[in-house]
């Protein structure tokens, strides 16, 4: 749906099923695309379309899988030519997030990562004024993202199954799934560069093999500190994503629950409310702003805006990329392979080279 809100992508083809049959299944009856682009699977797929002429094969894919899939699934897909789109963490571990890196660099095919909260208007507003100095050096950061479907033991749930499973999720569960938004986001906004970090992590679910809760203290380059606290046992919490960043000047704090505004609070002034699409916004902002101001937009647009500027990446619209990309795939591959480390060692600094 994301991909295709702006009218620059449509979905082709693909495969959409570890099973065979269920894949073809799907394709053509979930997602209306012919029986002879339902492909079993996706070396059938990359194989077949290579085959098309260059105008009836598809440009990108899009992988969308658990995490243990994205490496082997991101090189196929290089290796036949197609540019990609994918899912984060960007891959399994450190090891195979760099390896990734530098075959896209070999290649020099487009890599996108669908971190999507940085599509939201007020979060680019919020870049915008930290970029611009509004407010001053940055002291300290502070990004928490609570859910609370995992509070208790989950049986038959295929969400919930992959990503508790070492085996397919990797070495981290709660951080890999949602930290590395919360991680992507906050250095997105501040563009402060992670120096070390101090991880304490929970497993509170009895018989869970990954962590379902933790908090993370961070030294930022240049001074600043701050707090990411992340979990999946937060029982009652939907999806409580909430940024807030302080400098000697003026903070910032966003919500997705109001994803629609961003406040900014200046001392010995009144508190100021920025809306998105209404005035006092910047031109950056302003390009990821559909709907007129009142008008809630959402998961969905930020999505959205995600794949916009990579199409009009590829079509040749923009000359750069204005979307999260592997480096930051690799930096988040990183963060999480530290916060478990930390972890394991009781609470230690790590630094993160």
């Amino acid at each position: 749906m994301a991909a295709e809100m702006d009218g620059l992508a449509t979905l082709v083809c693909g495969a959409f099923s570890s099973n065979a049959q269920r894949s073809k299944e799907s394709g053509e009856t979930i997602y209306r695309i012919p029986a002879s682009r339902s492909y079993e699977s996706y070396g059938q797929m990359f194989l077949a379309e290579q085959q098309l002429p260059q105008n009836q094969r598809m440009d990108f894919v899009v992988i969308a899988t658990p995490n243990y899939l994205h490496y082997p699934v991101a090189i196929a897909a290089l290796d036949a030519g197609f540019h990609v789109v994918c899912d984060k963490p960007v891959a399994f571990n450190v090891e195979e997030a760099s390896a990734l890196q530098s075959k896209v660099g070999e290649c020099g095919l487009k890599f996108a990562l669908t971190h999507n909260y940085t599509g939201y208007p007020m979060i680019r507003e919020a870049r915008a004024l930290i970029q611009e100095g509004k407010l001053g050096t940055i002291r300290r950061v502070n990004c928490e993202y609570l859910q609370g479907w995992l509070a208790q033991p989950m049986q038959d749930n295929k969400q919930a199954e992959w990503r508790t499973d070492p085996e397919r999720a990797g070495a981290a569960g709660c951080f890999g799934d949602i930290g590395s938004h919360a991680e992507n986001l906050m250095s997105y906004v501040t563009g402060l560069k992670i120096e070390a970090l101090c991880a304490d992590t929970t497993t509170f679910v009895h018989g869970r093999k990954l962590e379902d809760d933790g908090n993370v203290l961070l030294r930022f380059a240049g001074g600043a500190k701050g707090m990411l606290s992340v979990s999946q046992i937060a029982l009652g919490k939907e999806n409580d994503l909430k940024l807030q960043v302080f400098g000697h000047r003026a903070s910032i704090e966003w919500c997705q629950d109001d994803a629609n505004s961003l406040i900014v609070r200046h001392a010995g002034a009144p508190m100021q409310v920025f809306r998105s699409g209404w005035a006092g916004t910047g031109a950056y902002s302003s390009a990821a702003t559909r709907l007129p101001p009142g008008h809630p937009e959402g998961y969905l647009e930020a999505f959205a805006e995600v794949y916009k500027n990579f199409c009009n990446h590829l079509l040749g619209v923009v000359d750069s990329a204005d979307y999260p990309s592997i480096a930051e795939g690799v930096r988040g591959m990183r963060f999480i392979e530290s916060v478990v480390a930390s972890a394991e060692k009781g609470a230690q600094w790590i630094t993160l080279d």
